[in-house]
């Protein structure tokens, strides 16, 4: 029951977080508000203050922060729509952008616990392309084809978004055969063709690596290596969709609705808490990593209904001068608000299936 709990504060405080950002950008601008709620349906707890109410719901996903006047024509001058249109742009992006923030922010505590993971070799399996060309164990792996590699999640990311494709394999040697020693190293390229395993139903090279991870050095590589778990989420998130629209992967399989990932918080926090709770608030943090970063991401689609849709309306006003007519732009987002309702049965009833 505890797991349950701590994953639906996690969901909790990545909603918070998102519809603070909005509540505190909507003050700054002198926009009305007419309430902050937390969680869907009907309120459970709700207190007036001032020209806000501030609610808690019954179901613990999802939240709002209603501005007076965001969807309509409305004579008061603290109306959302009444404001300069810079103005609202910054409301509208400081959702996504303050998730961006506490995901930075769990990074961080990540990073400093535990560092990155390392893209070193450590050896390659028999038999398989790897095997057939001169990379040996204790090689770093620094690009595949033409993307960056930094981890080892980069070379699982890039193998599987990239299925089957031939890849050129930059990697780097130690001249004197000990990366703690000087740092020289020399350049080598090796190209691979994956090969289709029944066993593992995936491409596969052969490639094994460590199971290490690089402590940052100081406080810079604290925040460059922070800074590429958010990037890493960005590309991951992204790679994720192509699969999904190029059907490399089923629906079923790549998205998840609340039910399915407070089950899958909870199961993991479950497991690292017999371990330890060092480790279990670690794990907790990951996931408030993962979570508040792709809440910003998916946020940011040029989706009506979302922040992204609303943030596309508002720069065609900056470009044009005036706005499009408050009727039509709202007859969009109600369109979208219902295709993403029928989205979100779907995604909760495959949820539930999933159990079963």
């Amino acid at each position: 029951m505890l797991n349950i709990v701590l994953a639906i504060l996690v969901f909790g405080l990545i909603v918070l977080i998102h519809e603070f950002g909005h509540f505190l950008l909507a003050k700054m601008n002198g926009i009305g508000v007419v309430e902050f709620s937390i969680g869907m349906g009907p309120r459970i707890v709700s207190i007036q203050k001032g020209e806000t109410r501030y609610s808690i719901k019954a179901l613990p996903f999802g939240g709002s922060c209603m501005m007076l006047g965001e969807d309509e024509n409305e004579s008061d001058p603290k109306a959302f729509n009444n404001k300069p249109v810079w103005g609202r742009i910054s409301v509208i992006f400081a959702g996504p952008f303050f998730n961006f923030v506490l995901a930075f922010l769990f990074a961080m505590v990540i990073t400093v616990n535990i560092g990155r993971d390392t893209p070193y070799v450590y050896g390659v399996t028999e038999g398989l392309p790897a095997s057939q060309t001169d990379i040996r164990q204790g090689d770093k792996i620094v690009k595949m084809n033409n993307q960056k590699i930094s981890t080892y999640r980069d070379v699982l990311l890039y193998t599987m978004s990239h299925a089957g494709e031939e890849i050129t394999v930059t990697y780097q040697r130690a001249a004197d055969g000990d990366w703690k020693s000087g740092g020289r190293y020399e350049e080598k390229t090796a190209v691979l063709k994956p090969e289709y395993s029944e066993e593992q139903n995936s491409y596969v090279i052969g490639l094994q690596f460590y199971n290490a991870y690089e402590k940052p050095k100081g406080i810079g590589e604290v925040l460059t290596f922070s800074a590429y778990e958010i990037d890493y989420c960005i590309r991951s998130t992204f790679e994720s969709l192509k699969m999904l629209f190029s059907r490399q992967v089923a629906v079923g399989e790549a998205v998840a609705g609340p039910v399915k990932i407070v089950s899958m918080i909870g199961g993991s926090v479950g497991e690292s808490r017999e371990i330890g709770v060092p480790t279990m608030l670690l794990t907790l943090s990951y996931w408030c990593l993962i979570l508040s970063a792709s809440l910003g991401i998916m946020n940011l689609l040029p989706i009506p209904a979302l922040d992204g849709g609303r943030l596309v309306f508002l720069f065609i006003e900056l470009i044009r001068g005036k706005p499009i007519d408050r009727e039509k732009e709202g007859m969009v987002h109600m369109a979208g608000l219902a295709c993403l309702m029928v989205l979100m049965v779907f995604v909760l009833f495959n949820d539930i299936r999933s159990f079963f």
